[in-house]
């Protein structure tokens, strides 16, 4: 499993690839990442979608790239959800990817979070703007598609929009029912552990909550449960930063505060690894705490609407781009 939430020191950054088990752990995962693009396409405007599949089409990805979810898809919508996990590492734009939002804070500007090498807000409104310029070169626009597709995937992820001086949940090992949380063989002085907290709601708990269905099926599943909320969130209108706050509090209430044990607020401090922040995975690990089926209850609910609000989200943006 990739770090999902790489730091800048490179000699660090290679000290920390592979410490974990899952190959495929973006936000939400291959199969969450491609739920949110289904459901999305489900509600393109003819010439969103007009306009789409002629970007990426004249402009296909590379088939000698390395892709972590497999062999390309049919779809190319849904084959373009996972592209930027692709790339990320060689364009080092990890950052795009999230938002450090202080567990702490409740509303307001994010600029004060959005550091310098950018954060997944801004990557939005920025790759929009190019999406949107019919002038721009056609390659470039068929890039920003792609990772809107993904970013607004990652935005709706509740643990990508927030931070506890732990990464993310990265440093917050966890029990995930019988899994017991592993020191990190090869450079146990990270003190880095999996599962943890960032890994299974990127995965484990999208995974679990789908069972049998496929992307496409379960993107079905989704438009059909919200069919009352979605009118509700196209009537909101298209609102980046709110969209932010919102997942934010579902980290918060979902995903720290699911726990019996309280996870008390760390300083806001971004550490390079678990060791740091008074050896933040140690005392994480400490707490020995668990995810058992009444805490996966609780996070399929919200694990479904955050997919089905990104989705239908998604779909606005791009409706929009194409106008």
């Amino acid at each position: 499993m990739k770090w999902t939430r790489l730091p800048r020191a490179l000699p660090v950054l290679l000290a920390l690839i592979g410490l974990f088990f899952v190959p495929s752990a973006h936000a939400w995962g291959c199969r969450g990442h491609q739920t949110v693009a289904y459901l999305a396409e489900k509600h393109l405007t003819p010439a969103a979608r007009q306009m789409l599949d002629q970007l990426l089409s004249d402009h296909p990805i590379d088939p000698q790239l390395k892709r972590w979810c497999g062999n390309s898809l049919s779809d190319s919508f849904a084959d373009a959800a996972t592209w930027p996990d692709d790339v990320r590492a060689e364009r080092n734009n990890g950052p795009w990817h999230y938002i450090d939002i202080p567990r702490d804070k409740h509303g307001g500007p994010l600029a004060e979070f959005c550091g310098p090498d950018g954060c997944v807000t801004r990557a939005i409104s920025e790759q929009f703007a190019i999406l949107k310029d019919k002038s721009a070169d056609s390659a470039k626009r068929a890039e920003a598609a792609r990772y809107i597709i993904h970013f607004v995937g990652d935005l709706h992820q509740p643990l990508h929009a927030v931070n506890n001086g732990d990464n993310g949940g990265n440093c917050v090992p966890v029990k995930f029912f019988r899994h017991e949380p592993l020191l990190a063989a090869r450079h146990p002085e990270t003190e880095s552990y999996s599962p943890n907290l960032h890994q299974v709601w990127d995965t484990e708990i999208v995974e679990r909550d789908m069972e049998i269905s496929s992307p496409q099926r379960f993107a079905d599943e989704l438009d059909e449960k919200f069919r009352a909320q979605i009118r509700s969130w196209q009537d909101a209108g298209i609102h980046v930063e709110n969209w932010a706050w919102e997942s934010h509090e579902r980290a918060e209430r979902a995903a720290y505060g699911a726990f019996p044990k309280k996870i008390s607020i760390e300083p806001n401090v971004k550490p390079v690894t678990c060791a740091e922040n008074n050896h933040i995975g140690k005392r994480m690990f400490d707490l020995r705490l668990v995810i058992d089926d009444a805490y996966q209850h609780q996070a399929e609910n919200a694990v479904d609407e955050s997919l089905a609000a990104a989705g239908i989200r998604l779909a606005m943006i791009l409706n929009d781009a194409a106008k």
